[in-house]
């Protein structure tokens, strides 16, 4: 296997940087979006991760939603369920198959070490959020009697090509639909990613450009014609590393790279001693800053037939922190496990006051069963 020079890495972060800053030039509304479903973790590893991650390729074939890049020659044939309960009466899952073709049908499989005899790498994958029965109300607020229901589908139609031992690209075609009692909205968007890694894997790297499209059907029209918006488009670097000599790798995502500010308006709850008035909440720099970072470490022995990660996501902490109560928003903490042919995933966050978010995903290796 061909090694990279110094050099070449030197050059791998500069193109890596100058793409992300020249997609931060050409973004002007970013924040100003719909279906902010797709940002939520649609897997049980992802969830444990912090909610994202776009450089861990190992694979798992939910690591692809967040960067297509990130499908692997272990993803042939991988058939992955994954269901979450965040609120009494909401349902929000994701089912998830991958195949690998090539130059041949009957060649053997990929080691793991050189270039894989099956480098192009496909899946496809379904999430989607229903958020239940509601009572319909009027404007006064009066109930009508009526319930109706809301939910949101995402279809992932992933490729990823293996280019080189430590390279591969990828690109996500993303079909919406979502529907909230009578009003519909259709969109389209695009993933762009890539995705590098050391010879021995303790190094890797991604890149991604997630949700760029907007709406083809808006939800509502307005004067001048129908009212269309962007996808939550997110621009994302992610940093990982596995210590030699322990079972230990370190995660860092860098995500929304695209706009600096990452807070609500709001009010404090603090009073001025002086004038009674209420004291606006002002984010510091440094805050801003870090609401842009996902921490997280594994604990994962060499064989990898089992792991354990507890992320931090500061954004999350700082938006769903509750100021007079203790609250653990924004920590995470799963677990996975490999028994024979399946793969079994679990993860545990808070989103709300009193309800902690639960995720069960299942991974089976069809090729295995099979045989």
């Amino acid at each position: 296997m061909p090694d990279l020079s110094k050099k070449s890495y030197i050059v791998l972060f500069v193109l890596c940087f100058a793409y992300a800053f020249s997609a931060f030039a050409q973004v002007s509304n970013a924040g100003r979006s719909v279906f902010s479903f797709m940002s939520l973790p649609a897997s049980a590893r992802l969830n444990a991760l912090g909610g994202s991650n776009v450089n861990l390729s190992d694979g798992d074939i939910s690591m692809a939603m967040c960067n297509p890049a990130l499908l692997h020659a272990k993803s042939h044939m991988n058939l992955q369920m994954n269901f979450s309960y965040y609120l009494p009466g909401t349902m929000f899952g994701s089912v998830l198959y991958g195949h690998n073709f090539g130059r041949s049908a009957v060649e053997k499989p990929y080691s793991g070490d050189g270039e894989p005899d099956k480098p192009n790498y496909f899946a496809v994958g379904l999430h989607y959020l229903d958020y239940g029965r509601m009572q319909e109300a009027l404007s006064n607020g009066s109930l009508t009697g009526r319930t109706f229901g809301a939910r949101d589908i995402l279809l992932d139609i992933m490729y990823a090509r293996q280019l080189h031992p430590c390279w591969k690209i990828g690109v996500t075609l993303k079909p919406v639909y979502s529907i909230y009692e009578s009003y519909t909205s259709f969109a389209l968007g695009v993933d762009v990613g890539a995705h590098f890694q050391t010879p021995d894997s303790a190094f890797q790297m991604g890149l991604v450009l997630a949700n760029i499209g907007w709406q083809l059907k808006g939800f509502y029209s307005e004067e001048g014609g129908r009212n269309h918006e962007m996808l939550p488009l997110n621009l994302q670097l992610g940093l990982s590393y596995r210590v030699k000599h322990a079972p230990l790798r370190f995660h860092l995502q860098i995500h929304n790279m695209q706009t600096w500010e990452l807070k609500y308006e709001w009010t404090g709850l603090e009073k001025s001693p002086t004038t009674g008035d209420i004291i606006p909440h002002e984010v510091k720099w440094y805050d801003t800053m870090f609401r842009h970072t996902i921490w997280t470490i594994e604990i994962v022995p060499k064989s990898e037939k089992f792991y354990i990660a507890f992320s931090y996501n500061h954004r999350r902490r700082a938006e769903l922190n509750l100021v007079d109560q203790r609250s653990l928003a924004g920590f995470a903490l799963g677990a996975g496990v490999r028994i024979k042919q399946a793969h079994i995933d679990f993860a545990i966050s808070q989103m709300t006051k009193s309800n902690f978010s639960y995720q069960l995903g299942l991974t089976l290796d069809i090729n295995s069963l099979l045989k």
